[in-house]
């Protein structure tokens, strides 16, 4: 039961559609797997014509359902007899359970609201969730004492996995992490600002605030950056310098960068690369918010294309952000747990192996460059450092660094700095590149992932905007971040675009 698609009454008042008759189209469309949740609810809010409080609710009842997938099946399989259900009356059921059981919502609406929004199956629904009602404190029992993976609703394989890296109960409270709502993040920009102008929550240190609602007029002002606190360690590792030769060679939309502008007073350059024009664009939107005027960004394909970037010039540092499973920030990205499959790690791994040895060839002797993900996997990490040096010889590891959701209270995150002891010969590609692999979280072209929203003006006239060389950008969807829960941010595999 999709939501339709909009249609236009000149003449009358079209009638409101509630939020939970709304969730339940967004939840079907959902479940086909073409679509992402924050897009489906951004197309239906604006399709509704909703206020913030609509808005809000939708958001919040579509959060729950997919949050707590498993476990709203495994007490509909108690409370039906594990009987067969269609995709209707299974995501009425999920969104009435998560109301009631979840979320703590007044029973009658919950139970009237989702009924009446069902078809031949809503005598079935009404049933089992009056049932639920009576039986909820026996149901909150059976939680409490379920296999993991039920209780916190993730892939059976994915906690068998941590288990085995984080121990049973370092995967208990990564878990149970991954189910509580985001908060965001902003880091100061001291190319403009050298104190906060907004008003936020708690001072994270290092320039990084908490803030309730996202500051848009001090982002539009370029005063600071949606980002989380675990972004910055990739940068510090690398700690450029005016004088470095510096390359961000998975740039876009430009987070890191313009973190590394900072850490170089806006001065020297920084030379940006991303296989995406329209992505370098939105970039230089951030670069000239934020007053950053050291980066110069061209497009380029490290998998592909055959000569390093700048004719196969020597850097200094180098910066490689590279696409990954998103491991890390699941709090985040509530669609990335049921995505993900195993052999997908695998792949990934070995992309992000190539794009490490094909960057290294740009890396002077005695150069530093940082390897970073937003993984928590050591598959993606550990592992492809390993390859690496036992491909080259002359590469020595120099320090590694890494955040973990559950021990450290911000997004996970892996950065190894590595350097050559003697550089590479210019990269020549000889061989059929190895495919890779579609990110397995949001498409990058439909969410604004850090930074100002996509559809918000560059407000800044005066200063000179990064150069670049695109094709014709494509036309790109616009995004506007739901109101109590804002998913862009800098991040690492889908602002990563090798």
């Amino acid at each position: 039961m999709p939501f339709p698609p909009r249609r236009q009454f000149p003449n009358r008042i079209r009638k409101p559609r509630p939020p939970r008759k709304v969730a339940l189209g967004v939840l079907f469309e959902w479940h086909r797997g073409d679509e992402y949740a924050v897009n489906l609810i951004d197309e239906a809010a604006e399709d509704c014509g909703y206020e913030p409080r609509d808005t809000a609710l939708l958001q919040t009842l579509v959060y729950a359902v997919i949050r707590h997938q498993t476990l709203l099946d495994w007490w509909a399989a108690k409370l039906t007899g594990d009987k067969l259900l269609d995709r209707e009356t299974q995501d009425a059921l999920r969104l009435g359970l998560a109301q009631l059981l979840i979320l703590d919502m007044a029973p009658h609406a919950a139970v009237n609201e989702t009924v009446a929004y069902v078809g031949r199956s809503g005598g079935l629904v009404n049933a089992v969730l009056r049932r639920a009602i009576r039986e909820k404190g026996t149901l909150l029992e059976a939680r409490d004492n379920a296999a993991t993976y039920i209780r916190y609703s993730h892939p059976k394989w994915l906690v068998q996995r941590w288990v085995e890296q984080f121990g049973e109960s370092g995967t208990v409270d990564l878990c149970a992490w991954n189910q509580q709502p985001a908060p965001i993040y902003v880091r100061l920009n001291r190319l403009v600002a050298k104190k906060p102008t907004f008003e936020f929550l708690d001072d994270h240190g290092d320039d990084f605030y908490s803030v309730e609602r996202v500051p848009h007029a001090a982002i539009e002002a370029g005063e600071c950056y949606v980002q989380d606190p675990s972004t910055a360690m990739a940068a510090e590792l690398l700690s450029p310098s005016p004088s470095h030769s510096v390359l961000d060679a998975c740039a876009a939309p430009g987070g890191k960068t313009a973190l590394l502008a900072q850490l170089m007073r806006n001065d020297g350059r920084i030379i940006a690369t991303d296989t995406s024009g329209k992505r370098l664009e939105r970039m230089n939107r951030n670069m000239q918010r934020l007053r950053v005027n050291n980066v110069t960004t061209m497009v380029y394909d490290w998998l592909k294309d055959s000569r390093g970037p700048k004719e196969n010039k020597k850097y200094d540092r180098i910066l490689l952000d590279v696409p990954c499973s998103n491991s890390g920030v699941m709090r985040r990205r509530i669609d990335v747990r049921w995505r993900l499959k195993p052999e997908d790690i695998t792949v990934q791994a070995e992309v992000q192996l190539q794009l490490l040895l094909s960057s290294l060839h740009s890396l002077a002797a005695g150069g530093v460059l940082v390897y970073s993900t937003c993984s928590i996997d050591k598959e993606e990490n550990e592992g492809v450092i390993a390859k690496a040096m036992e491909a080259i010889p002359s590469l020595r590891l120099i320090e590694t660094k890494q955040t973990l959701p559950h021990r450290d209270g911000v997004d996970g995150a892996f950065a190894a700095a590595l350097t050559l002891d003697q550089a590479l010969p210019p990269r020549v590609v000889t061989k059929p590149t190895p495919a890779v692999v579609e990110p397995v979280i949001q498409p990058i072209d439909a969410v604004e992932e850090d930074g100002p929203l996509d559809d918000e003006p560059a407000l800044i006239a005066p200063v000179p905007p990064a150069t670049v060389t695109v094709p014709a950008p494509e036309p790109e969807p616009a995004f506007i971040a739901p109101e109590d829960e804002v998913v862009f941010m800098d991040g690492g595999d889908d602002e990563a675009s090798a």
